[in-house]
This record gives C-alpha cells, structure tokens and sequence, in this order.
C-alpha cells in the first residue's frame, strides 16, 4: 500500500474566513442576501462551482486508475461536491440543493461499476468504527 498526496483533494480555499470560527464569521462578515455558485466563499476564496469543478477533477482522475480499492482522506466540503459530481448534481442558489453530510473522521463508501458506468453509495456519514466494544 502506498500513500499519494493529491492537491485536488485538498480543502477549499476559504479566502478571508480561514483560521477562523463559525462565531467568528458570523460576527465579522453579513452574508449577501443572495448567492449564487459562482460568488466567492470568504470574500476571496474558492465559491461552490469552483469547488464543484475541481471535485469532478478529482473524480475524473480517480476514474482513469486502474480498478482497485482506494482510501481518499479529504474535507466535508470537497466531499459533498465530489459526491454532487458523482450524482450529477450542479450547485444551486444560496446553498439550496442536496448536501451530503460528512462529520468528523466519518466516512463514506461508494462503488464504481465501469462497464455500466453506475454508483452505488453503500455508506455516507458513517461512524461505524467508533463504536464502543462491550
């Protein structure tokens, strides 16, 4: 087993929000009224369509590997667009839309069938592994 590193997958660029709390945020920034994909997270970070482009890159890259089993570590919001680009899904207007939740060292499993080029999610926002043993 080998471990890659893969900038596609890192976490979104956050612009002026970074380092920051929600709180923090909250407190400093008025959110427009509206919002649209393609404004920017933060004043000058990455928006959701950019986000969303650059997870379908990171899909299209994973699809061009040889089938096999693959562990990709990455941040919930890179992660719900990685799975909007699998289910072929666009972001929409002020947040609006599906969103997948990925909490904390959760995980999700999905499996790839080429030749009928179809998903099948079998887990999303599992925590299995951090169940107690009795």
């Amino acid at each position: 087993m080998s471990i890659e590193f893969e900038p596609l997958w890192l976490e979104r660029d956050n612009g002026e929000f970074s380092g920051l709390t929600a709180h923090e945020v909250r407190q400093n920034f008025t959110p427009p009224q509206f919002s649209t994909p393609y404004d920017p997270v933060g004043v000058d970070g990455e928006g959701d369509w950019e986000l969303f482009l650059r997870a379908g890159l990171a899909l299209q890259s994973l699809l061009k590997r040889e089938p096999a089993r693959y562990l990709i570590v990455s941040h919930g919001g890179l992660l719900n667009q990685f799975m909007h680009a699998v289910i072929g899904v666009a972001p929409q207007a002020n947040n609006a839309g599906t969103r997948f939740r990925f909490g904390n060292t959760a995980f999700a499993q999905l499996m790839y069938y080429p030749h009928q080029h179809r998903w099948a999610i079998d887990r999303l926002n599992d925590h299995v592994h951090w169940k107690e043993t009795e």
